[in-house]
C-alpha cells in the first residue's frame, strides 16, 4: 500500500486548483443528459443522483484529483485494517466490521474482532428468538409485547430512527410478529414517565444501553423506571426480570446481576456509528426478528463495499463527500438539509445531525493543530412534504444558499393508497419532490421581487424502489462513509467527541454542591427556584 500522509485541505494542490475553477451556473447546465448520467449506485437498490449539484466536468475532474491526492481510498482501507484512526483516544474504528469483513480480519490481543462482533450478534439472535417465541417471559409469567430502549445520543438517535423507518415496512406482512418499540433518552422525568404510563409493565422488556456503564442520564432513567415499576406493581413484578443491558465487557453493567442478560460492544464502536452493533441489533431483532436485522446489515455491507472503489465516479459516498467539501470550502455554504420524502424516515435527519456534526464539528486537525478553514456544516431536516410548509421559504428565497439532500422512493411501504383527482398519494408525494428539485435549481423570474426565485440552489437525490431493511442499511452506511471521507479531507479526527465533555464536567460540579464557579451556581440557582 502506498504510504499514507495526513495533510490539511488547504495545503493540497488539487484544492488550490479547485478554488480557481469557475463556479457552474446550475440552470444552464441542468439537462436530460446530466439527469441520466450523473448518478451512482450506492447499495440496497439505491442510487445517488447529483445532476442538480453545482458541479460540471471541470470541477468533477479536479475533485477526482483531490480524492487521489488526499488518499481517501487508502485511508479507508487503513481504517478497515485496524490502524489507529481515532487519534484523540488512540483507538481503532471498527463499526464496518459489525456488518461484514472487507479487508483482512482485525486481531486485537489475539482475538478476532469480526468473530467477536458476530458472536455477540448470534447471542442476540438466540435471546431475541426465545423472547419472541414466548420462552422467555416477564416475572409474572406473561409474554413480552413491548420493548423500551433506555439510552442517549448514539444509543438512542440511530436505533430510534431505524426502528421508526422499519415499523411499517415489517408490519405490512400479515404474519409478521412485531413487538412495539419505545425509547427513553432525555433525563427530563416527563420523558420516562410518559413512556411508562402508556405500557403494560408486565409485558415490557427494557434495554439499558451505555458503553461505559456510567452515563448519568441513562442510569438516572433506569432508576426512575425501576422506581415507577415498584411503586405501581408492588411485589408481584420483579424489575430485574424485565431488563437487559448493552455495554462493554469491563463496565459496571457487564455482570448479569440485576439483568436478564448482557450483550457487549467495545470502545472501537463510536456511539453515533453503533446502530449496526448490539446497540441497534437488540431492539431491532426483538421488535422485528433476526431476518430483518440481517437484511439491514447486508444493505450496509453492500454500501461499505461500494465505498471501496477508488474512482469517485463509481463511489457514491465518496462523490457525495467531495461535492460537500466543495460546497463548504469553495462555495462557502455553511449548512446542509436532509429532506426525506418518506414519513418513515422522520427521525433520520436527527440521527444524521449527530453523525455529521459530532464527527466533523472540529476546529483542530488530527494532530491538535488549529485549522484555518471551515469543517463540518450545520445539518438539519424534516420529512417532505411537511418541510415545504415550514422552512422551505428560507431555502428558496433566503439570503443563504443551503445544499439539499433529498431522499425518495418509487413506492410507499404499505400497499394501501387512495386515488384523488386521478393520482395516488405516493404519486403526489413524488411529484412534490421532483418539483422541489427543479424549483431550487431553476428558480423563476417575476417582475414582483417578492415572487422572484433566484434558483441556482443545489440538491442531490438518493432514490430507490422502496424503503425496506436492505435499502435502509445502505442509506445508513452511505452517510456514515460520506462523513468519514469528509473527515479525511478536512484532516480531522471524525471519531471522538470531546465537545460533549465540558458540559458533563460542569454538570457534575453544579450537582456536587462544591462548585467554585459562581456564575455556574447563579444560573443553576435560577433553574432550581432558589433566586
Amino acid at each position: 500500500m502506498q504510504e499514507i500522509t495526513y495533510s490539511n485541505l488547504d495545503t493540497l494542490k488539487s484544492f488550490e486548483a479547485l478554488a480557481g475553477r469557475a463556479v457552474p451556473d446550475l440552470p444552464s447546465i441542468l439537462d436530460l443528459r446530466r439527469i441520466g448520467d450523473y448518478e451512482i449506485p450506492t447499495g440496497g437498490k439505491l442510487r445517488f443522483n447529483y445532476a442538480a449539484r453545482k458541479v460540471d466536468e471541470s470541477v468533477l475532474n479536479v475533485l477526482a484529483d483531490l480524492a487521489e491526492e488526499a488518499g481517501l481510498s487508502r485511508k479507508y482501507r487503513a481504517l478497515l485494517s485496524g490502524e489507529i484512526m481515532n487519534t484523540g483516544e488512540r483507538r481503532m474504528v471498527l463499526h464496518h466490521l459489525t456488518r461484514g469483513q472487507l479487508e483482512g480480519d482485525v486481531i486485537e490481543n489475539g482475538r478476532s474482532m469480526r468473530a467477536f462482533y458476530r458472536g455477540q450478534l448470534e447471542r442476540i439472535y438466540e435471546f431475541t428468538d426465545r423472547v419472541r417465541s414466548g420462552e422467555i417471559r416477564g416475572s409474572t409469567g406473561k409474554t413480552f409485547t413491548d420493548v423500551v430502549q433506555i439510552g442517549i445520543g448514539g444509543s438512542d438517535l440511530g436505533p430510534r430512527a431505524l426502528y421508526l423507518a422499519l415499523k411499517n415496512s415489517v408490519s405490512r406482512s400479515p404474519e409478521a410478529l412485531v413487538l412495539e418499540g419505545h425509547f427513553i433518552s432525555n433525563v427530563d422525568p416527563d420523558d420516562a414517565a410518559s413512556i411508562v404510563s402508556g405500557i403494560d409493565a408486565e409485558r415490557t422488556l427494557f434495554i439499558l444501553v451505555s458503553k461505559s456503564g456510567t452515563t448519568q442520564e441513562t442510569l438516572t432513567n433506569r432508576d426512575f423506571v425501576i422506581d415507577l415499576l415498584r411503586s405501581r406493581h408492588m411485589k408481584e413484578l420483579v424489575p430485574e426480570k424485565h431488563m437487559i443491558s448493552v455495554t462493554s465487557e469491563t463496565s459496571p453493567l457487564a455482570a448479569k446481576a440485576g439483568y436478564l442478560d448482557s450483550f457487549f460492544i467495545d470502545d472501537y464502536i463510536g456511539g453515533r456509528y453503533s446502530s449496526t452493533s448490539a446497540v441497534g441489533g437488540v431492539i431491532l431483532s426483538l421488535a422485528f426478528g433476526r431476518h430483518v436485522f440481517e437484511e439491514l446489515l447486508e444493505g450496509a455491507h453492500e454500501a461499505d463495499r461500494n465505498a471501496l472503489n477508488e474512482d469517485p465516479f463509481r463511489n457514491a459516498s465518496m462523490m457525495d463527500a467531495l461535492i460537500g467539501v466543495y460546497e463548504r470550502n469553495v462555495l462557502g455554504y455553511p449548512s446542509t438539509a436532509v429532506l426525506p420524502y418518506s414519513q418513515a424516515l422522520q427521525r433520520f435527519p436527527a440521527h444524521l445531525q449527530q453523525l455529521d456534526m459530532e464527527s466533523n464539528g472540529k476546529s483542530v486537525n488530527r494532530f491538535g493543530e488549529e485549522l484555518s478553514y471551515h469543517t463540518g456544516p450545520v445539518v438539519f431536516g424534516e420529512p417532505g412534504t411537511n418541510g415545504q410548509h415550514s422552512f422551505y421559504q428560507l431555502l428558496h428565497q433566503g439570503t443563504d444558499i443551503v445544499p439539499l439532500q433529498f431522499i425518495g422512493f418509487t413506492s410507499s411501504q404499505r400497499d394501501s393508497d387512495i386515488e384523488v383527482d386521478g393520482t395516488t398519494s405516493q404519486t403526489k408525494l413524488n411529484a412534490n419532490l421532483a418539483a422541489q428539485i427543479i424549483a431550487f435549481a431553476k428558480g423563476k423570474d417575476d417582475p414582483d421581487p417578492n415572487k422572484r426565485f433566484m434558483g441556482n440552489r443545489p440538491s442531490s437525490l438518493i432514490y430507490g424502489p422502496r424503503l425496506n431493511a436492505e435499502s435502509l442499511g445502505a442509506l445508513l452506511a452511505h452517510f456514515e462513509n460520506k462523513v468519514m471521507f469528509q473527515g479525511f479531507l478536512w484532516n480531522v479526527n471524525s471519531f471522538d467527541q470531546e465537545g460533549v465533555q465540558l458540559g458533563k464536567i460542569l454538570t457534575s460540579k453544579a450537582l456536587s454542591g462544591k462548585n467554585e464557579d459562581r456564575e455556574l451556581d447563579a444560573f443553576f440557582s435560577l433553574l432550581s427556584g432558589q433566586k
